[in-house]
């Protein structure tokens, strides 16, 4: 496979220039620098910047790079923590965020195509004005793009009850590595027409296809919710109270989990939001009467005392329910507060294991801690299984490093053993790598053929997934000697 090196051929600048036009694209260095990072730990400059309009412009600059055997790295907007865009073999990163129309929505039919560079907030605030929306809830909704949702299989709080992007997509348009335009499934609510290639490109990260446009299913926003704040001694109660909300039975839109170390994090930098304890538990419940809210925050609160909370705390107000939410979110910048001279970096931050095995995962990953001495924080979308563990470390320390990614290791086989995945909604990229094709030993060859079918020059965001070699400790954005 042909790597360019750090100057683009003039030639083939020339001929993207007259597909996206002179303010299209980008071979300057500090827009080049900028575009080899996403929000994960790894970094690596890509050879060319280009931001097409449309499916065709995409379909045509597709063309030249499978001519010329040139890596291409389609990207969003860089909020990713795994690496997925960051384009490791260098080449061309196709940055979509020009692509951001909402193209038509269809009430009736319960449908809207919008591309694939549109974000996540702006496509909820057109839906809101009719009474509709799209759940999935990213922890990046202010500037995440839908095509890399779907490029990720993305969700966030609300996916217990309303599922991931994957449940939400009636078909799309991506474009292949030889340019060929492909239109996938259909604008039905029902599709039973063999290959169901939509979902297949969903999840894969760039690596079959260019998504450019997306029909997604729409469905009612619910007019009424309200919030309880359930605070506990030890974690290991938090997670018996949200296996214990789910088995009542009670599906919550939402259920978050913090520990000690996140908690602690937060107040530090925000003020003490939050009750000084050991775990957090944050429900939220909503539905369509005053009646179903009150009822089922009852039911909340009568779980969370029969599973040993020390304090309940119920909320209709709209402002007390977005401080705790506000708190929870800022979980991941807050916690390089513990330590001046560390970072929050991600290694092991979003598997999922099933929602009875919760308390039994999180009791392993205090253990893993402490048993390599780095300090762990573990939360997250909990009452679906879907759990962070951020680690905070001197960046620029080798061991720490390299005691982190052993500890990571061991929680990945955690979670694995108890019947869960390494990955739940940020994808696998770079840092999951080595562990997804552990998860995934007996798919492996048909994953490969997929991968041969769909990109036989391997051009589209080449290394990644299954075709990582060796230590994720390669690429970082981190100075450290001897890594």
């Amino acid at each position: 496979m042909r790597v360019l090196g750090v100057q683009m051929d003039q030639r083939i600048i020339d001929s993207i220039e007259k597909i996206v036009g002179k303010n299209g694209y980008s071979t300057k260095s500090a827009d080049l620098y900028t575009y080899g990072f996403d929000a994960s730990i790894f970094h690596n400059t890509p050879d060319m910047v280009v931001q097409p309009r449309t499916t065709e412009e995409v379909s045509e600059i597709m063309k030249i790079a499978y001519k010329e055997r040139i890596p291409v790295v389609p990207r969003g907007a860089g909020t990713g923590l795994c690496g997925s865009a960051v384009p490791i073999k260098g080449g061309i990163v196709l940055a979509m965020q020009r692509m951001d129309k909402i193209k038509n929505i269809s009430i009736a039919d319960l449908w809207v195509d919008v591309e694939a560079g549109c974000v996540y907030n702006d496509l909820n605030a057109e839906l809101e004005k009719h009474g509709f929306f799209f759940p999935p809830s990213p922890g990046s909704a202010e500037a995440c793009q839908v095509g890399g949702m779907v490029a990720t299989n993305a969700s966030g709080m609300r996916a217990v009850k309303y599922g991931a992007t994957r449940d939400f997509i009636l078909g799309l348009t991506f474009v292949k590595a030889d340019g060929e335009i492909v239109r996938c499934g259909t604008r039905t609510i029902k599709d039973a027409s063999g290959y169901q290639l939509a979902r297949l490109m969903c999840g894969s990260e760039g690596t079959l296809g260019v998504i450019t446009e997306i029909t997604f299913k729409l469905t009612t926003k619910p007019k009424k919710s309200a919030s309880c704040l359930c605070a506990f001694d030890s974690v290991m109660d938090a997670g018996k109270c949200i296996a214990a909300i789910i088995a009542k039975p009670l599906i919550p839109a939402s259920c978050e989990l913090m520990d000690k170390v996140s908690i602690e994090a937060v107040n530090k930098v925000r003020g003490n939001p939050l009750p000084n304890c050991n775990a957090l538990c944050i429900v939220e419940v909503d539905g369509e009467t005053d009646e179903i809210i009150t009822r089922d925050l009852k039911i909340v609160e009568e779980v969370a005392n029969g599973t040993g909370a020390i304090s309940v705390t119920p909320s209709y107000d709209k402002k007390e329910i977005a401080k705790w939410t506000d708190a929870r979110k800022s979980v991941m910048v807050s916690l390089a507060a513990l330590k001046p001279e560390c970072s929050s970096v991600s290694l092991a931050d979003d598997m999922g294991v099933p929602v009875s095995q919760v308390p039994k995962a999180v009791k392993a990953f205090q253990e893993i801690a402490e048993k390599y001495n780095v300090t762990i924080a573990t939360y997250g979308h909990a009452s679906d299984g879907n759990l962070h563990t951020k680690m905070v470390i001197d960046p620029t320390n080798k061991d720490e490093w390299e005691r982190g990614v052993e500890a990571v290791n061991e929680i990945f086989d955690v979670c694995i053993a108890l019947g869960g995945t390494v990955t739940g909604e940020h994808g696998v990229g770079i840092s999951k790598a080595p562990n997804f094709m552990k998860e995934r030993a007996s798919e492996m060859s048909s994953i490969i053929a997929i991968k041969k079918a769909m990109d036989p020059e391997n051009i589209l965001n080449p290394g990644k997934l299954n075709q990582w070699e060796g230590s994720i400790l390669t690429n970082l954005r981190y100075p450290c000697k001897g890594l």
